[in-house]
């Protein structure tokens, strides 16, 4: 009797390609639920806010110490403008969106006001240029508030004219004048940065709302025109430039700032100094706690801090145009991608000047930089997002028949509305005209074409005398037809 022995059975091994196939079928599970969106920019902006907080005060702190005031000055008070912002991004969750695109044409009135204001003795000059109000201890920018307030009134214009845009009058008027006067209203002050991100927001509500590739060459070609003509025209901006090309020609003067921060940069290698470690907030770069914050993240948190903040404004890039393709709301999906565009091409503008790609224009890094008007506008942004996320049809529809979930309840946020498309306009008939003193209804009546009823090219009159002529001959043969009735 032979006995068989059972062959020992493989186990069967986990290949790194089917965990990776499990992962990305668990990430798009994930992604495809309603809120994921709302949650993923929620991440997004809690991690962008505390990585501000920390790099503000780990920047500010060293210098004031040097000045002699406290080191937690310049930490308070962008804790203080977090805080209002916190509050203004609760607010914009709430608030309906229908109101806010109604009160758009509002707010783009008063901003225009306050851009002709600020340039008037009631504007405080700081940093060579005439674009703050201060109120007591209280300052702020204005032209940061009519970024927003373009991009908002734009958008509702753009919609509410989309059904004649391929005519380019409707496309151009009333948005493109008012943004040419309010560039012309802020190169008054001057501030370059804040016309390029003017002119980003109108490119941008240009380009999602199906504008011709024609006209963005046009664009092009002007801005390409303008910006040399701005170079020229003013001295600063020709140095700014010049650096730019030849940073070594003036290292201690027009490309100091640009050789340390490439210099901090390089010093912070692959992990980085450390915290509150770093020399260049030493009085070594200036604007360390806003302009060139970032430099002060390569050196301190090193290459994995500079690529956590590329992540996090890359994933805010995806987020953002994820929400305004899966909304319904030709509005919303306009001011979703405008917003979107707006503040990652500003961090984009500012790390390219850091790390040398781009001149120096003296634009923020959103959410990280110190800087109270541009902190808290950009929480605003963030708070509009976060309720676009909201208002994504399979969103509204969990919301309301679910209920609010874990978040909505905690921050106490009501069911969005559903998109309803507006009703199509019957079309009007002509009105009935009115009628004469002394005639009757039959005598108002159009005559009829008589050519068109009889379906021959002879004139009326021969009609009428071939009616006439018929009638007469019915006539004739009903009376013989009656004689002859009666003599049978």
């Amino acid at each position: 009797m032979t006995v068989v022995a059972d062959k020992p059975r493989n186990k069967r091994k986990v290949r790194p390609a089917g965990r990776v196939a499990s992962l990305r079928s668990g990430m798009t599970s994930w992604l495809s639920r309603p809120l994921a969106d709302f949650h993923l920019l929620l991440a997004i902006f809690g991690m962008l806010t505390v990585l501000g907080l920390v790099m503000v005060l780990s920047a500010s702190a060293p210098g004031q110490v040097a000045s002699g005031v406290s080191a937690y000055s310049v930490f308070q008070k962008q804790l203080i403008y977090v805080c209002i912002g916190a509050v203004l991004f609760w607010v914009m969750l709430r608030f309906p969106l229908r109101k806010l695109r109604h009160f758009s044409t509002a707010a783009m009135g008063i901003g225009v006001l306050l851009l002709a204001l600020v340039l008037t003795p009631l504007g405080d000059v700081r940093g060579g240029a005439r674009s703050w109000f201060t109120l007591g201890p209280i300052s702020f920018q204005p032209i940061e508030a009519v970024k927003l307030a373009l991009a908002l009134w734009g958008a509702h214009v753009l919609v509410t004219k989309r059904a004649l845009l391929s005519q380019y009058r409707h496309l151009l008027v009333p948005v493109v004048p008012v943004a040419m006067l309010v560039f012309a209203l802020v190169m008054l002050q001057p501030d370059l940065g804040g016309t390029i991100t003017l002119g980003v927001v109108l490119i941008s509500l240009l380009w999602f709302v199906g504008a011709p590739m024609r006209l963005f060459g046009v664009i092009a070609g002007g801005a390409v025109a303008g910006a040399v003509v701005l170079a020229i025209g003013a001295t600063y901006r020709l140095q700014r430039v010049t650096s730019f090309l030849n940073p070594d020609a003036d290292p201690d003067g027009a490309g100091h700032q640009a050789r340390q921060a490439m210099f901090a940069l390089a010093d912070g290698g692959l992990f980085g100094k450390g915290l509150a470690r770093g020399s260049s907030q030493w009085r070594y770069l200036p604007n360390v706690e806003s302009d060139f914050i970032f430099a002060v993240i390569g050196e301190e948190l090193g290459f994995v801090g500079c690529g956590l903040v590329l992540v996090l404004f890359g994933g805010l890039a995806w987020v953002g145009l994820r929400i305004a393709s899966r909304n319904t709301d030709p509005w919303i999906r306009i001011v979703a991608a405008t917003l979107t565009v707006w503040l990652v091409a500003q961090a984009a503008i500012n790390i390219g000047y850091v790390v040398q790609l781009l001149p120096v224009t003296g634009l923020t890094l959103p959410m990280i930089s110190s800087g109270g008007t541009s902190i808290v506008t950009t929480m605003i942004v963030f708070g509009i997002l976060a309720n676009c996320a909201r208002h994504e049809p399979e969103a509204v529809s969990a919301l309301r028949s679910l209920g609010p979930g874990r978040v909505g309840g905690l921050l106490r946020l009501p069911a969005p509305e559903a998109y309803r498309p507006p009703a199509k306009r019957k079309p009007v008939r002509p009105s009935t005209p009115p009628r004469a003193p002394g005639r009757s209804r039959t005598q108002q009546l159009p005559v009829m074409d008589e050519r068109r009823m009889a379906g021959r090219s002879a004139p009326p009159s021969e009609y009428r005398r071939r009616d006439s002529r018929r009638t007469q001959g019915r006539s004739e043969l009903g009376r013989s037809t009656r004689g002859r009735g009666r003599s049978n």
